[in-house]
């Protein structure tokens, strides 16, 4: 428990800074004017508590940690991922996040046009001289967290909704299902796709939908739109629901059995930092539970009634993941770089 708790902790302070002053829009935010300059474009608005909360979070820590040059543009359209891929290439940029598995064509596209500038794909698998992606090992924290859903569940029927169905998505909700029916063999499972990963009114049908079928437990992967499929949780007689991302355990505190969280401030500057160092070479960043990036957080509020036994399952498996010695293959190899030029 101490552990969860210590964990809980960081990450809360870190998601509280997330959102204490996030630029919106499709326009370029620009802030401070230090050497080296760094920019991010998300495919949502980063008020979404979430994914793009968490990257625009990240960028401030890029800021305030070595005093660049920040720029931060939501961008609408693939079309949009090009030109403004282009658009800091030709400003100069040291370093431009593209922050989804969907920005990678478009960086191998532009990178070759600007040597000088690193694209970094989050949650891509793409590598070229000036390109790397990041992968996130979402899928051991999602095991944790399907570990006890599965444990908690009173139906026995546990949901998923995810914004669309991208690979790194559909690894995780894998993984969810892989820990579930390793602490309820007999746990089923209902998985939907909202279509979109802004849309919270569609989020909140699907997630009354999978009430509807039984399900009492939901695993959310859907940004904005996830921010519907918590408020179905709180109106409904009985469901609960587990966040993804950030730490949302405080958006639905008497609801949320936990959160599968990324550290993305952290991440981001790891690899901020290895590119301001210059000579850096494309790449694939494997972050997760040893980088102490990703990590699934209990719900403080919940957890006392949490049985001690399935606490201490999930320590132990989180510890074996960190060693190396966890037997599930949770990482498939499609996961693995793709994309080499």
């Amino acid at each position: 428990m101490s552990h969860f708790r210590a964990l809980s902790t960081t990450v809360l302070a870190a998601v509280a800074f997330t959102f204490g002053g996030c630029s919106e829009g499709a326009k370029a935010s620009d802030q401070q004017s230090g050497s080296f300059k760094v920019a991010l474009l998300t495919p949502g608005p980063v008020s979404d508590r979430s994914w793009n909360g968490g990257a625009y979070a990240g960028l401030m820590a890029i800021r305030d940690s070595l005093g660049a040059q920040v720029s931060h543009i939501q961008t609408k359209t693939p079309a949009e991922f090009d030109e403004n891929f282009r658009q800091y290439g030709a400003k100069g940029f040291n370093l431009v996040f593209g922050h989804g598995f969907e920005f990678q064509d478009a960086a191998l596209r532009v990178a070759p046009d600007f040597p000088n500038t690193v694209y970094v794909t989050t949650s891509g698998t793409s590598v070229a001289k000036n390109v790397a992606g990041v992968n996130f090992a979402f899928e051991e924290a999602s095991y944790l967290a399907g570990m006890l859903a599965g444990k908690l569940t009173k139906s026995n029927v546990l949901g998923m909704i995810g914004g669309t169905e991208l690979p790194p998505v559909k690894r995780s909700f894998e993984a969810f299902e892989q820990g579930a029916k390793a602490t309820n063999p007999k746990a089923r499972i209902i998985v939907s796709y909202i279509g979109n990963w802004d849309d919270a009114s569609a989020g909140k049908e699907q997630a009354i939908a999978q009430i509807s079928r039984g399900v009492d437990i939901i695993f959310q992967n859907a940004d904005a739109a996830g921010l519907g499929v918590f408020q179905a949780v709180k109106e409904s007689k009985g469901a609960r629901i587990i966040g993804a991302n950030a730490n949302q355990n405080d958006i639905a505190p008497d609801h949320t059995l936990g959160s599968v969280v990324i550290d993305l401030p952290h991440a981001f500057l790891l690899i901020a930092k290895e590119v301001e160092k210059g000579g850096f070479t494309g790449k694939v960043f494997s972050l997760g539970l040893h980088d102490a990036v990703v990590t699934f957080v209990p719900n403080l509020r919940l957890s006392g009634s949490f049985p001690l036994d399935l606490l201490n399952a999930i320590d132990s498996t989180r510890k074996e993941m960190i060693a190396g010695s966890f037997a599930k293959k949770l990482l498939p190899d499609s996961a693995q770089p793709a994309v080499t030029k």
